[in-house]
Protein backbone atom coordinates (compact mmCIF):
# COMPACT_ATOMS: atom_id res chain seq x y z
CA UNK A 1 0.00 0.00 0.00
CA UNK A 2 1.37 3.45 -0.86
CA UNK A 3 2.05 5.81 2.01
CA UNK A 4 -1.09 7.90 1.56
CA UNK A 5 -2.43 9.35 4.80
CA UNK A 6 -5.25 11.65 5.81
CA UNK A 7 -4.69 13.45 9.11
CA UNK A 8 -6.95 14.57 11.90
CA UNK A 9 -6.11 17.62 14.02
CA UNK A 10 -4.84 15.91 17.18
CA UNK A 11 -1.88 14.06 15.60
CA UNK A 12 -0.83 17.23 13.78
CA UNK A 13 -1.12 19.33 16.94
CA UNK A 14 0.86 16.94 19.12
CA UNK A 15 3.53 16.33 16.45
CA UNK A 16 3.85 20.11 16.26
CA UNK A 17 4.39 20.29 20.02
CA UNK A 18 7.47 18.07 19.66
CA UNK A 19 8.67 19.73 16.45
CA UNK A 20 8.17 16.65 14.27
CA UNK A 21 5.75 17.86 11.59
CA UNK A 22 8.63 17.76 9.13
CA UNK A 23 8.50 13.95 9.38
CA UNK A 24 5.23 13.84 7.49
CA UNK A 25 6.77 14.62 4.12
CA UNK A 26 9.42 11.95 4.77
CA UNK A 27 6.86 9.31 5.74
CA UNK A 28 4.05 10.00 3.27
CA UNK A 29 3.80 9.97 -0.50
CA UNK A 30 0.46 11.77 -0.26
CA UNK A 31 -0.93 13.81 2.63
CA UNK A 32 -4.48 15.07 3.01
CA UNK A 33 -5.72 17.47 5.65
CA UNK A 34 -9.48 17.92 5.24
CA UNK A 35 -10.60 21.55 5.22
CA UNK A 36 -12.59 21.00 8.44
CA UNK A 37 -9.45 19.76 10.18
CA UNK A 38 -7.49 22.76 8.88
CA UNK A 39 -10.20 25.08 10.20
CA UNK A 40 -10.07 23.37 13.61
CA UNK A 41 -6.30 23.84 13.77
CA UNK A 42 -6.66 27.46 12.61
CA UNK A 43 -8.80 28.16 15.69
CA UNK A 44 -5.80 27.30 17.92
CA UNK A 45 -3.47 29.79 19.52
CA UNK A 46 -1.34 31.96 17.26
CA UNK A 47 1.87 30.37 18.55
CA UNK A 48 0.69 26.78 17.95
CA UNK A 49 3.22 24.96 15.74
CA UNK A 50 0.51 23.05 13.86
CA UNK A 51 -1.34 26.29 13.11
CA UNK A 52 1.84 27.87 11.79
CA UNK A 53 2.60 24.75 9.74
CA UNK A 54 -0.93 24.73 8.27
CA UNK A 55 -0.39 28.33 7.12
CA UNK A 56 2.82 27.35 5.33
CA UNK A 57 3.80 23.82 4.21
CA UNK A 58 0.57 22.22 5.39
CA UNK A 59 -1.61 24.44 3.21
CA UNK A 60 -0.52 22.37 0.21
CA UNK A 61 -2.44 19.36 1.53
CA UNK A 62 -5.76 20.93 2.48
CA UNK A 63 -8.59 19.27 0.56
CA UNK A 64 -12.31 19.89 0.60
CA UNK A 65 -14.05 16.64 1.49
CA UNK A 66 -17.41 17.84 0.24
CA UNK A 67 -19.60 15.50 2.27
CA UNK A 68 -19.63 13.11 5.18
CA UNK A 69 -20.56 9.55 4.28
CA UNK A 70 -23.90 8.60 5.96
CA UNK A 71 -22.43 5.49 7.59
CA UNK A 72 -19.73 7.65 9.19
CA UNK A 73 -22.20 10.36 10.15
CA UNK A 74 -24.13 7.75 12.14
CA UNK A 75 -21.14 7.45 14.51
CA UNK A 76 -21.72 11.04 15.72
CA UNK A 77 -18.01 11.89 15.65
CA UNK A 78 -16.53 15.35 15.52
CA UNK A 79 -16.53 17.10 12.16
CA UNK A 80 -12.78 16.65 11.69
CA UNK A 81 -12.85 12.92 12.39
CA UNK A 82 -15.88 12.54 10.13
CA UNK A 83 -14.15 14.32 7.25
CA UNK A 84 -10.96 12.30 7.71
CA UNK A 85 -12.85 9.01 7.64
CA UNK A 86 -15.05 10.09 4.73
CA UNK A 87 -12.00 11.02 2.66
CA UNK A 88 -10.42 7.62 3.30
CA UNK A 89 -13.70 5.81 2.62
CA UNK A 90 -14.14 7.62 -0.70
CA UNK A 91 -10.44 7.30 -1.63
CA UNK A 92 -9.34 3.70 -1.02
CA UNK A 93 -5.65 3.34 -0.32
CA UNK A 94 -5.52 6.11 2.25
CA UNK A 95 -4.75 5.40 5.89
CA UNK A 96 -6.38 7.64 8.50
CA UNK A 97 -4.27 9.11 11.28
CA UNK A 98 -6.53 9.69 14.29
CA UNK A 99 -6.09 9.32 18.03
CA UNK A 100 -9.76 9.46 19.05
CA UNK A 101 -10.98 6.02 20.18
CA UNK A 102 -14.46 6.32 18.64
CA UNK A 103 -12.98 7.44 15.30
CA UNK A 104 -10.57 4.51 15.37
CA UNK A 105 -13.45 2.13 16.11
CA UNK A 106 -15.41 3.58 13.19
CA UNK A 107 -12.39 3.11 10.90
CA UNK A 108 -11.98 -0.51 12.00
CA UNK A 109 -15.67 -1.21 11.44
CA UNK A 110 -15.47 0.18 7.89
CA UNK A 111 -12.17 -1.56 7.07
CA UNK A 112 -10.33 1.75 6.77
CA UNK A 113 -6.63 1.45 7.64
CA UNK A 114 -5.87 3.46 10.78
CA UNK A 115 -2.82 4.65 12.68
CA UNK A 116 -2.39 7.06 15.58
CA UNK A 117 0.31 9.49 16.61
CA UNK A 118 2.31 6.73 18.30
CA UNK A 119 2.01 4.66 15.13
CA UNK A 120 3.54 7.54 13.18
CA UNK A 121 6.43 7.63 15.67
CA UNK A 122 6.94 3.87 15.33
CA UNK A 123 6.97 4.22 11.54
CA UNK A 124 9.52 7.04 11.80
CA UNK A 125 11.73 4.89 14.02
CA UNK A 126 11.42 1.87 11.69
CA UNK A 127 12.43 4.06 8.73
CA UNK A 128 15.32 5.57 10.73
CA UNK A 129 13.90 9.09 10.71
CA UNK A 130 14.19 9.28 14.50
CA UNK A 131 16.62 7.38 16.74
CA UNK A 132 14.36 6.72 19.72
CA UNK A 133 10.68 7.19 20.49
CA UNK A 134 10.99 7.17 24.30
CA UNK A 135 12.12 10.81 24.62
CA UNK A 136 9.43 11.88 22.14
CA UNK A 137 6.73 10.03 24.11
CA UNK A 138 7.92 11.63 27.34
CA UNK A 139 7.81 15.05 25.70
CA UNK A 140 4.33 14.33 24.32
CA UNK A 141 3.10 13.32 27.77
CA UNK A 142 4.45 16.58 29.21
CA UNK A 143 2.70 18.44 26.39
CA UNK A 144 -0.63 16.87 27.35
CA UNK A 145 -1.01 13.71 25.26
CA UNK A 146 -2.67 11.09 27.40
CA UNK A 147 -0.73 7.87 27.00
CA UNK A 148 -1.32 5.10 29.52
CA UNK A 149 1.71 3.37 30.96
CA UNK A 150 0.64 0.16 29.23
CA UNK A 151 0.55 1.86 25.80
CA UNK A 152 3.81 3.68 26.56
CA UNK A 153 5.52 0.38 27.43
CA UNK A 154 4.02 -1.42 24.42
CA UNK A 155 5.25 1.34 22.09
CA UNK A 156 8.76 1.00 23.52
CA UNK A 157 8.66 -2.78 23.06
CA UNK A 158 7.48 -2.38 19.46
CA UNK A 159 10.30 0.13 18.90
CA UNK A 160 12.75 -2.34 20.45
CA UNK A 161 13.69 0.17 23.15
CA UNK A 162 14.46 -0.74 26.71
CA UNK A 163 11.35 0.05 28.78
CA UNK A 164 13.41 0.72 31.90
CA UNK A 165 15.39 3.59 30.33
CA UNK A 166 13.30 6.35 28.70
Amino acid sequence: MPDQRVFNASPLIVLGKVNLLSLLEELCEAIVVPSGVAAEIDRGSLDDAARKWMGLQGSTWIKDVGHVHPAISAWDLGSGESEVLSWAYDNPGYEVVVDDRAARDCAYSMNIPVRGTIGILLLAKRRKKIDRIAPVLIHLRKAGLRVSQAIFDKALRLADENTSKP
